[in-house]
């Protein structure tokens, strides 16, 4: 099973990608802040994603996003925003994809797809290279 690290500031939105998630049969974690703990939680969960709210300038989910990449540079980091000009910046800020608020379930799914596969050839292929 995929597991989905989710962080929005909204319980609303957390609410409904949680249960529209979980009907595919992702495992979801959802946070609404970034805790002290947060990296702690990605080390222990090995998530295959991790969809982070891009609020206003997004400079805090810049900041955490480059701090996952700097410990996990494959892990794909998605943007989630209602931000018109994400579709310009997402990539220059380091995040893998976006997926525009208000969202679209079919779009949401999609992206989840295009990233899960490419992150499980990488499982697949650290374990064969752990046991050589």
């Amino acid at each position: 099973m995929e597991t989905v690290i989710i962080q929005d500031t909204d319980q609303s939105i957390l609410d409904i990608l949680t249960i529209a998630l979980q009907m595919e049969n992702y495992q979801v974690y959802s946070v609404q802040d970034f805790e002290s703990n947060f990296m702690d939680m990605i080390k222990k969960l090995k998530p295959h994603v991790i969809m982070l709210d891009y609020k206003l300038d997004g400079k805090i989910c810049v900041q955490i996003c480059h701090q996952i990449k700097a410990v996990y540079p494959h892990l794909p980091v998605i943007a989630l925003s209602c931000n018109s000009n994400i579709n310009d910046e997402y990539d220059g800020h380091g995040f893998d994809d976006y997926i525009p608020k208000p969202f679209d379930l079919d779009n949401l799914y999609a992206v989840l797809r295009k990233h899960i596969p490419k992150q499980e050839a990488k499982d697949i292929a650290q374990k064969a290279g752990d046991k050589l």
